[in-house]
C-alpha cells in the first residue's frame, strides 16, 4: 500500500467479530425451518380441532357433547390428533361421508361402535367415539399387527370370510333356498348352514349389542376378494336381534358398487335409509318387532 491511501482491508479483529456474526445467522437460518415446523404442526392440529368442534354444542375436547362426555381428551383423542396433524395419508371416506357418522355418534354418546375394516381412518373412528367400545374387524392378519404397531390403543379381531365376490348372485339363491338364512332362522354364531352368516367371530362380537356398524370392508373390487355380502348380511341380523331400546345405526360404503348395492336392497332395506351422502348410505335398523317377518 503506498503511502496516502486508504486501506479498506479488516483487521483480524474485525475478522473474527464477522465470522462470529455470520456463524449466529447461520444458526439462526438453521432453526427457522424447525420453527416452521413446530407452527405447522400447532396449525395441523388446531385445524383438526376445528373440524372435530365444528356445530357442536361445546367444545370437543372439554366436557364435549354432554355430560356422558365430561372429562379431559383421552390420549387415544390426542394420539389421533397429532397423527392426522403430522401425515399425509388421509382416510378412505370423504369429509361429508365421515359427518354422517360423526354427527350419529356426537348425539349418541359413548356407543358401542363396530367397524367391518381396519384402516387409515381407524384411529379417527375410535377417538370419535370417546369412552365408548369401538371394535374393527380385519380380514388381514399382517395388516392387523401393522396397524396395532403404530396405533396399539386400537381393538381389533382378525375375520376369515368363507365367500368370494364372484360368488355374490349363487348366494342370494342359497338365502331364498336355506331354512337356516331365513328371517325366522337369523342367527349368526355357530351358524354353519347359512353361508351369509358370519359363524366364527369372537365372542365379543356375539354377546354385544352394537349401536352403531359400519361396513368398509372386506374388499370386494376384484372377484377372488371376499365380498361384503356376510358383512351386510351379518349386520341386519345383529341389529334385528337387538334386544335394548333404539335402532341399530348401519353405515354401508362404496354402495356405487353393484353388489353392496344389491345386498343393502335385500337386507337393510329402502325403507330404513336415512341419509345417503356421496357413496355412502345410512340406515336406522329397528329390531324385529315380528322375528318372522322378511328383512325388507
Amino acid at each position: 500500500m503506498g503511502e496516502g491511501e486508504i486501506s479498506f482491508a479488516p483487521s483480524q479483529k474485525q475478522e473474527k467479530i464477522m465470522q462470529k456474526n455470520n456463524n449466529q445467522s447461520q444458526v439462526a437460518e438453521s432453526r427457522w425451518p424447525l420453527s416452521l415446523v413446530v407452527m405447522g404442526l400447532i396449525g395441523g392440529a388446531s385445524l383438526v380441532f376445528l373440524l372435530l368442534g365444528k356445530n357442536s354444542s361445546a367444545p370437543f375436547l372439554c366436557g364435549a357433547w354432554g355430560s356422558r362426555f365430561s372429562g379431559p381428551a383421552t390420549s387415544l383423542q390426542l394420539e389421533a390428533i397429532l397423527h392426522y396433524a403430522t401425515s399425509t395419508v388421509v382416510p378412505q371416506q370423504s369429509r361429508g361421508e365421515i359427518s354422517v357418522t360423526f354427527d350419529v355418534l356426537r348425539s349418541s354418546g359413548p356407543a358401542d361402535f363396530l367397524v367391518f375394516g381396519l384402516g387409515r381412518d381407524s384411529l379417527m373412528w375410535a377417538s370419535l367415539n370417546p369412552r365408548g367400545r369401538t371394535l374393527f374387524l380385519e380380514e388381514d392378519p399382517k395388516w392387523v399387527q401393522t396397524v396395532l404397531k403404530d396405533a396399539p390403543a386400537l381393538r381389533a379381531h382378525t375375520v376369515r370370510y368363507r365367500n368370494q365376490l364372484s360368488q355374490a348372485d349363487d348366494l342370494m339363491h342359497h338365502f331364498r333356498s336355506e331354512p337356516h338364512c331365513s328371517p325366522n332362522k337369523s342367527f349368526l354364531r355357530g351358524n354353519h348352514k347359512c353361508r351369509l352368516a358370519l359363524n366364527m367371530l369372537a365372542n365379543e362380537v356375539y354377546d354385544t349389542e352394537w349401536d352403531l356398524i359400519m361396513i368398509d370392508a372386506p374388499r370386494g373390487y376384484f372377484p377372488e376378494a371376499p365380498g361384503r355380502m356376510a358383512a351386510i348380511y351379518s349386520a341386519a341380523v345383529m341389529a334385528r336381534n337387538r334386544k335394548k331400546a333404539g335402532v341399530t345405526h348401519v353405515f354401508l360404503h362404496d354402495v356405487d358398487r353393484r353388489v353392496e348395492k344389491m345386498y343393502a336392497e335385500a337386507f337393510l332395506c329402502k325403507k330404513n335409509r336415512v341419509k345417503a351422502e356421496g357413496r355412502l348410505w345410512h340406515f336406522e335398523i329397528p329390531p324385529a318387532a315380528n322375528i318372522n317377518s322378511d328383512f325388507c
